[in-house]
């Protein structure tokens, strides 16, 4: 069949040789640009608990709707330490790469994907994946949809120099970025920020951050003050004092010298804080919460110690009528928004940055509680 273009006949099969070639064309160039090697290095273990082994693997191939990313650095949350454990309810693949704070550099996109091209920054966060077809995934909560893909759990994630995100949800990380401060803002920065916006509260109220010098709650500081909350912190030590009182928080708490936490944090926030935001791993110290927050107000649930319980006591929970809700990471709404207050420079990461090869000793910093901040590793080292 012949049809007529631009004044002269050219044959229709012709035309579509030409674009399948052209096609190809265009993914090669958007598949090669830069060396990718077909081995790399990376953390790996085999069983929970494990030996964790630091050595190299195959690069992993894109799906069609996937890009490959170059992980220039990754945050460590303690998720990763729990993954490793295997002490959640929910089993990982094994053998399994953690880690899901993951920045670097596109350098594949698979056939299906649009939006993406080699050279752009790049962002693993948790989620790295759904259905997007679920009621949930319709209203913008695909975290909670059953057939959720996670980073560095159920996907093999950012401890390694080149991972494989589902195109839809990879974070899209503003050209200039210092990817290494970026890195804690993919997971850390994105659940605390939604953690706050979950308290429902006004400029001038005061929250309350428990574990507030951590990786989690030394963000979760400055995210608050950002948005106009005034803040009080629980922790223990001189040192997340200074660090917490750097980030910008008012009331210091600390659990190691106060023999009345409930009558401290109320006195200085004179009747309870409006909020609490709970990224502490400790089950105590949630139950404790609901004891201080003030009547009406709402405490959120973000960390999660292993087989844990939060306890309230019933009349005080009815007769101050409080609200205890969950808050799980956030959609790509909550991502965007997030990485805006990174990027206007209204938040700093507070980072120590060691090599890949030293997951193992950052791991057994996170077990001491000796985390100030927030460890990134150097994929490179």
């Amino acid at each position: 069949m012949l049809r007529l273009t631009t004044g002269r006949f050219v044959s229709s099969t012709t035309t579509t040789t030409s674009n399948l070639i052209f096609k190809n064309f265009l993914r090669l160039q958007s598949t090669a640009a830069g060396s990718i090697p077909k081995t790399q290095k990376a953390v790996v273990f085999y069983e929970n608990g494990g030996p964790l082994h630091y050595k190299d693997i195959p690069v992993p191939k894109p799906k069609a709707n996937e890009i490959l990313i170059n992980v220039k650095y990754s945050g460590v949350c303690h998720t990763d330490l729990h993954a490793w454990k295997g002490d959640w309810p929910l089993p990982t693949k094994l053998p399994l790469v953690g880690g899901h704070e993951g920045s670097g550099v596109v350098m594949q996109v698979g056939e299906n994907v649009k939006g993406w091209k080699v050279g752009d920054l790049a962002g693993i966060k948790w989620l790295n994946g759904s259905c997007m077809a679920c009621e949930l995934c319709e209203t913008g909560n695909e975290s909670n949809c059953e057939h959720a893909d996670l980073s560095g759990y159920t996907h093999d994630g950012s401890f390694q120099q080149y991972a494989t995100a589902d195109a839809v949800q990879a974070a899209r990380i503003p050209e200039g970025t210092n990817l290494a401060e970026v890195a804690p803002i993919l997971c850390a920065g994105i659940t605390v920020y939604k953690a706050l916006k979950e308290a429902d509260l006004k400029a001038g109220q005061w929250v309350c951050i428990s574990g507030a010098a951590g990786g989690l709650g030394s963000l979760a500081v400055q995210y608050a003050k950002a948005m106009g909350y005034r803040v009080i912190g629980i922790d223990g030590g001189k040192a997340k004092e200074e660090l917490f009182k750097s980030m910008g928080g008012e009331v210091f708490i600390d659990f190691t010298k106060s023999k009345d936490m409930v009558k401290d944090i109320q006195e200085a926030t004179k009747g309870g804080p409006q909020g609490v935001i709970n990224v502490s791993v400790s089950e105590a110290a949630i139950s404790l919460s609901t004891q201080y927050v003030r009547p009406t107000g709402t405490v959120v649930l973000v960390g999660l110690p292993a087989h844990a319980y939060v306890k309230s006591e019933v009349f005080s929970h009815v007769v101050k009528s409080i609200n205890i809700k969950g808050s799980y990471v956030g959609n790509r709404a909550d991502t965007r928004e997030a990485l805006d207050f990174f990027a206007r420079g209204l938040i700093k990461s507070p980072i120590k940055i060691v090599g890949l090869s030293e997951l193992p000793k950052v791991y057994d910093l996170m077990e001491k509680g000796q985390i100030l901040g927030r460890y990134v590793v150097d994929t490179s080292k």
